[in-house]
């Protein structure tokens, strides 16, 4: 059975945020959603970032997942899989609408801060 949960909500923004950290391969500046009472990451790009479409323009939610493949499998994959960070790989997607972000850490690796 596949695991599955809840990690956090992204929110574009044109506004720069404390904190934030700079992912060269999408060109956009993240914060860490760990740091956010809610799971906020919010995500300002680069005018010439490479992403485009309803994941530059709409918000996503985010779950973790040990199988990034399976959860793709039958959705409309929007960005494909990248590693954003050491030991994380993510990929996007569109289903119902709605954009979607899955992550899957290698194994042994910590999301982000421990908590």
């Amino acid at each position: 059975m596949t695991m599955r949960q809840f990690h956090h909500v992204g929110i574009p923004t044109d506004e720069k945020q404390p904190g934030e950290i700079y992912v060269e391969d999408t060109k956009v500046w993240v914060t860490d959603p760990m740091d956010h009472p809610y799971k906020v990451e919010y995500l300002r790009y680069e005018p010439d970032s490479p992403v485009t479409g309803p994941l530059r323009d709409l918000p996503h939610i985010a779950f973790e997942t040990d199988d990034l493949e399976g959860e793709i499998a039958a959705k409309q994959v929007i960005l494909e899989p990248f590693r954003p960070m050491e030991g994380l790989t993510v990929v996007f997607a569109v289903e119902d609408g709605a954009v979607f972000e899955f992550m899957q850490w290698d194994e042994g690796r910590k999301p982000f801060k421990a908590r």
